[in-house]
């Protein structure tokens, strides 16, 4: 298993699930001198001398004047966090409120980040992102209004809740029927060398496992013998969780749709270790797929 090594997937704070519905004590936090906010813009986060800024309380009251609702993210020793969006200006104004220089996307920052604030960020970004496309209710076509601390919302016509929504993927690392070899593709629009793991969306009524085996049969042709699970990693580019697993081949025979996929093929230990070290994914559950797949290789050597 894998899941411990994750990116994005180590969020250091309590929730506070259980006290977010207290209007009482949400206004309290909000208040409260040690409190922290994480501004961001149109997904980005607002940054100064290459670091993601955060603007401690009561700093911070100019800025969540101009940004939409706060969101809580949750509650450190040190203080509650929350995330505020000021997508509602422009990128110049953004810059300005939140005394920043520019704004970067998290995926930019992570070789600079802790675990811990890769987490809080992308929590943010995932959170303010649907709150930004979820103010129409699906049902009546009522507007919503956030609830629980920006962790749902309520539509004011029809009162039906809506909550964040996750879009599972599964994400998979598939040996040859000898463990020597590992199935790599190249997707539509990837550059000429460009391989990576096989991944698709789950869809309504399937499991995680026949997800795995329809989307790798559909895109490559590669029927497999077993599949077994990896790990999970937070993936909220927008709303992603990744799903990851390892699976075998039943045979090495290929059959690429031209579709999804250009081109696939086996690929060596020492081919994969060359992907393994190029950092362009390196915040990717893939990598660390490929990379426990090396590490069993080189055990049994």
């Amino acid at each position: 298993m894998i899941e411990s090594a994750l990116p994005y997937s180590k969020l250091d704070l309590d929730r506070a699930s259980a006290r977010r519905s207290d209007a009482a004590w949400l206004a309290a936090q909000l208040r409260d001198t040690a409190a922290t906010v994480v501004p961001m813009w149109r997904d980005q986060c607002l940054v100064r001398d290459g670091k993601p800024v955060t603007v401690p309380m009561p700093a911070a009251a100019e800025l969540l004047g101009r940004a939409g609702d706060p969101v809580l993210l949750g509650v450190q020793p040190e203080g509650p966090v929350f995330a505020a969006d000021l997508s509602g200006l422009s990128e110049p104004e953004a810059v300005d409120v939140a005394t920043a220089e520019s704004v970067m996307d998290v995926r930019g920052l992570f070789g600079g980040l802790s675990d811990a604030d890769a987490a809080l960020l992308a929590c943010a970004r995932g959170l303010l992102h649907w709150h930004r496309n979820q103010r129409f209710c699906g049902a009546c076509g009522g507007t919503t209004e956030p609830r629980d601390g920006g962790h749902h919302r309520a539509c004011t016509a029809c009162a039906k809740l809506l909550f964040a929504r996750i879009e599972p993927a599964v994400i998979v690392l598939i040996s040859s029927p000898d463990g020597e070899r590992a199935l790599l593709a190249r997707h539509q629009g990837a550059a000429p060398d460009q391989f990576s793991t096989l991944a698709g969306f789950v869809e309504i009524g399937e499991s995680l496992e026949e997800a795995v085996r329809r989307e790798v049969a559909e895109e490559s042709g590669v029927r497999l013998a077993s599949v077994r699970y990896q790990g999970s990693q937070a993936w909220p580019f927008p709303a992603g969780l990744m799903v990851g697993f390892r699976a075998v081949a039943a045979s090495e025979e290929i059959a690429v749709d031209h579709a999804e996929l250009l081109e696939a093929r086996w690929f060596t230990p020492e081919e994969v270790a060359e992907r393994v070290a190029n950092p362009r994914r390196r915040d990717s559950i893939g990598r660390y797929l490929m990379r426990a797949w090396l590490d069993e290789v080189s055990a049994r050597a």
